[in-house]
């Protein structure tokens, strides 16, 4: 797919030097998650019209905000509900231990949009009792509770409470392998009335023509049901359909941002989106996404709507996400040397040639500085985003890759002194190389994740886009960051001026390999399986070439001090085994291989070696550090004159992690608490 999520790293709190005097990263951390915020450098400097028109875009990308946390389960918006109104209404103590815990429940779910983990995908343990709930409940008016037509405040807890106290009821959000029905397991709420996972299968597979040379993504933007009569019927999320009071909210910022628009492109591109956000249309969704990648002169860009599908057990449906930024064009020319190079690194892969493009078109790629996240991308976000997903569309009209600077620096920032490289790295030579090197590395291998990875190979004729299934998300973020780490090595970088130095690659290998390996383990509860895409792509391709680079002794786990660590013993022969882990998964998605797709991710990217990962989570858990980190938005600002006239549109940075969250329940929801 199409979203580079930040590896694991530690961090503690810092302060660093912004523009304007001192800047604070941090903002809050409670359970396994610190809260920073990110700097808009340039945004200033930006005209009137441009600041206008992020404003619009910025403001759609926060009317949709409720969708997301119902797309994820069908309580979500009732939980949250509930719990902002016992946190602003209940007469509670400061220092009462059941209170406390109910707040950082809340964080929670504000966090990860909803009631599981944004990460771990398994429901959140309350740290408070139903007898405690109960009591809030009780104090609070009725009147005030998100309680069904009819219903009173007894049959609301008898309802929420095992969804929220019961470990076995909803207990993932999503299941993505094994022998049992995946969406019948799975919390979220792209599916319902009882509907199997055999059911949806036959429902898509009878919509879609072999043939057809433009497929379409059926189920895109629907939630699919099983009716009491046994019908099976999508409900599309549209102006006029599902989530229309939320659509309606976003259309009208979308239609306010045309006046700004910077040029007639974009201004189409614009225009499409709300055309299909009014008739839900999937053929309109891929003119919009065409008239997307084709706009490569506008300064501002945006995402909105429903893209991803990482969510979907399927990999068919797509939650709600949204970014706003503009080009930073100093640091953009590091990714056009890559895209103006993209046909020699295409024809340089070591993947067979018939997989091959043979005429790379449409490869744009910049760096980019976010002003605002909402969706999918929000509190947690991306570092590096790669659309459109259509293969089809990616062949004939290519791509639009970035890499979101300011969100990486703030990581970066945030990173340093919190002796999480003093723990688990082997020695001074790989912590050097990481400091040397680290920041430089990260970004070149985002860049080639996004702007080469994604938009490599072919799928032959007559095979299936879907042929992968739920493995699909797996497999291509592998494939996608094999590719960058295959050329992370490779001579072409030097020689086009995109690393210092030729050993800079080892600091991207190290970091990734430790990861893969290791660290990202703090991540997972003691005894859970590897769920989330990106994890497991980690952990697929590290162990495949730790196995099969251990006659050589190419990586070893070695221990020091009885603490296991991460040895690179070979790095030329490691990008070796890169380029053919590269290699078999593009042979994979382009004929379509399930069963080997399957084998590789069953067997490398699942299971978790239990010994090694209570080590891991015993050293990480003495340096007091958070292994996920999200962001707060700047607050967006209009100031007017005596007149009413926009004068100028200025950035907030002081907004907290609570407040914000508020706000945005107070100003930005639009759904009823059932849909």
């Amino acid at each position: 797919m199409s979203i580079l999520m930040m590896a694991c790293t530690g961090h503690k709190n810092t302060d660093a030097t912004g523009q304007k005097g001192t800047f604070s990263y941090e903002v809050d951390q409670f359970a396994d998650l610190q809260i920073l915020r990110y700097q808009v450098p340039g945004f200033e400097s930006l005209s009137l019209k441009q600041k206008q028109l992020l404003y619009h875009l910025s403001e759609a990308g926060l009317m949709g905000r409720d969708i997301l946390f119902d797309q994820n389960n069908r309580y979500n918006l009732v939980i949250r509900r509930l719990l902002e109104t016992v946190y602003a209404e209940y007469k509670w103590d400061h220092g009462d231990v059941q209170f406390k815990a109910l707040k950082v429940y809340l964080k929670r779910v504000w966090f990860s949009n909803g009631i599981h983990h944004h990460y771990g995908e398994d429901k959140f343990v309350p740290g408070f009792t139903p007898e405690f709930l109960t009591d809030c409940i009780k104090s609070i008016d009725a009147s005030h509770l998100p309680l069904r037509p009819g219903q009173n405040v007894d049959q609301f807890m008898e309802e929420i409470y095992p969804v929220i106290f019961n470990p076995e009821i909803m207990s993932k959000k999503t299941v993505q392998s094994g022998e049992q029905d995946l969406i019948l397991a799975s919390a979220n709420n792209y599916y319902a009335g009882g509907i199997t996972q055999k059911e949806v299968e036959k429902f898509y597979d009878e919509m879609r023509n072999p043939n057809d040379s433009t497929p379409i993504s059926y189920g895109l933007n629907s939630r699919l049901v099983k009716e009491a009569d046994g019908r099976i019927v999508e409900k599309v999320w549209k102006v006029g359909g599902l989530y229309t009071e939320a659509i309606e909210k976003i259309v009208s910022e979308l239609e306010k941002a045309v006046a700004f628009a910077e040029n007639d492109t974009q201004k189409a591109v614009i225009e499409k989106l709300i055309a299909y956000y009014k008739n839900g249309d999937l053929r309109t969704f891929d003119e919009y996404a065409i008239l997307w990648v084709n706009d490569t002169q506008s300064d501002v860009d945006f995402i909105n709507g429903f893209t991803e599908t990482y969510g979907d057990p399927l990999g068919m449906k797509a939650s709600w996400e949204s970014t706003v930024n503009f080009i930073n064009k100093e640091a953009t020319e590091r990714t056009k040397v890559i895209s103006n190079n993209a046909q020699w690194f295409e024809d340089h892969s070591p993947m067979d040639d018939r997989f091959k493009k043979k005429e790379v078109k449409g490869v744009t790629a910049k760096v980019i500085t976010v002003a605002m996240l909402g969706g999918d991308c929000y509190p947690a976000t991306p570092i590096g985003i790669n659309l459109p997903n259509a293969d089809w569309i990616r062949h004939i009209h290519g791509s639009k890759s970035v890499t979101i600077e300011n969100i990486t620096e703030a990581y970066d920032k945030a990173s340093q002194g919190g002796g999480f490289n003093e723990e688990f790295v082997w020695s001074d030579a790989e912590r050097e190389l990481i400091k040397k090197y680290g920041f430089i590395t990260d970004n070149l291998h985002t860049d080639l994740h996004e702007c080469l990875g994604h938009g490599s190979g072919i799928i032959l004729p007559g095979v299936d886009p879907n042929a992968l299934k739920s493995y699909s998300s797996t497999l291509e973020e592998a494939r996608a960051d094999l590719f960058g780490l295959y050329y992370m090595g490779d001579a072409k970088l030097l020689e086009l001026g995109l690393v210092p130095d030729k050993d800079a690659y080892k600091s991207e290998y190290y970091k990734f390999m430790m990861n893969g390996l290791m660290t990202q383990l703090v991540r997972i509860d003691l005894g859970k399986n590897m769920e989330e895409a990106h994890m497991r792509n980690r952990q697929l391709i590290a162990r495949w070439v730790y196995e099969k680079g251990q006659a050589d002794k190419v990586v070893e786990l070695k221990k020091k001090d009885n603490k296991t660590y991460v040895v690179i013993n070979d790095y030329i022969k490691l990008r070796n085994l890169f380029g053919q882990l590269l290699a078999e998964a593009q042979r994979i998605k382009s004929e379509g291989d399930y069963a080997a797709g399957q084998r590789l991710v069953e067997d490398y990217a699942v299971k978790v070696d239990p010994v090694l990962h209570a080590e891991v989570l015993e050293r990480y858990a003495r340096l007091n550090l958070s292994p996920y980190r999200g962001f707060v938005n700047p607050v967006m600002k209009e100031v007017k004159n005596a007149k009413g006239e926009v004068t100028d549109i200025v950035l907030d940075y002081t907004e907290g992690y609570t407040e914000q969250m508020l706000r945005y329940s107070k100003d930005y929801s639009f759904l009823p608490s059932y849909n």
